[in-house]
């Protein structure tokens, strides 16, 4: 299977991969709050405040936030209990259902996750996240067809004015899938949308490496290995580029810096021993 920089399964809720864990998202247009009655004065909608909000989804919202911050502080079992409680005051809060399917995705409950990941589409359809934390589980389970539909609609949800994670998420599964050709298409999109992301550089870099496009790969590794977010994956990918296009001044300084940064790496090891072509 392809090697897949910066660690193929990063950590849930990380700012790379995972969305919509942050809470509540009851100010957003595609947000299952729109539920919500309104007063309508001349024919026209009032604006919608934080008064009309029913008392049981208050309580759910409060609820979920404090889940929210358990669950990024990796106190998994306190966050699912919060969550339980917030479903118990408001049975159809989405985005609850939302943040349970990221916690037993942690948990590694697959079938769990799946089932509230559905209820929560089920209650709010045109949401982004829980259609791309729903296409992320499908991809860890190889059920690809699956996986690009959701993050499909992840990336064109008309409410999803920038899809960068849903785009980077489905380049690497794509990667996974053996689809490098499609794969290398979204991840140039995603790169467009953020070429600060070391995921999308690292492995847009691997991919034109892997099919012999080393001038093309030499760029993208090259910016992410001048940055602070280089590590000795990254370094490697540049080292072994630099090498097949000659350069053997950026392999030396490439290497020295991989020696005096990660020195017990297996990527200096493989330095080390010159094992550029394995």
């Amino acid at each position: 299977m392809t090697k897949f920089g910066y660690g193929w399964l990063l950590a849930a809720c990380s700012a790379i991969f995972i969305a919509g864990c942050a809470g509540s998202h009851a100010d957003s247009p595609n947000s299952d709050s729109a539920s919500y009655s309104s007063n309508t004065v001349n024919g026209r909608s009032d604006l919608m405040t934080t008064s009309d909000e029913p008392d049981g989804r208050r309580r759910a919202r409060i609820r979920l936030e404090l889940a929210s911050g358990y669950f990024e502080q990796g106190q998994t079992n306190v966050a699912l209990d919060e969550v339980k409680k917030s479903l118990i005051a408001d049975p159809n809060y989405a985005d609850a259902y939302n943040l349970r399917g990221l916690v037993y995705m942690r948990l590694n409950d697959l079938p769990l996750a799946e089932d509230s990941f559905k209820r929560a589409l089920t209650l709010n359809p045109r949401d982004a996240d829980v259609a791309h934390n729903y296409g992320w589980l499908l991809c860890q389970q190889s059920r690809y067809p699956e996986s690009f539909k959701y993050l499909d609609l992840a990336i064109t949800n008309s409410v999803n004015t920038v899809p960068t994670k849903s785009l980077m998420a489905e380049g690497l599964c794509q990667m996974r899938a053996g689809m490098p050709v499609q794969a290398e298409a979204s991840l140039e999109r995603a790169y467009k949308l953020d070429a600060s992301n070391p995921v999308t550089a690292y492995n847009l870099a691997f991919l034109l490496q892997q099919r012999g496009d080393d001038s093309r790969a030499q760029f993208y590794i090259r910016r992410l290995n001048n940055s602070e977010l280089a590590n000795a994956e990254s370094l490697w990918l540049g080292i072994r580029i630099e090498h097949r296009l000659g350069n053997n001044q950026s392999v030396q300084q490439l290497g020295d810096q991989l020696k005096k940064r990660f020195a017990l790496s297996r990527e200096a090891i493989a330095y080390d021993k010159g094992a550029f072509n394995e």
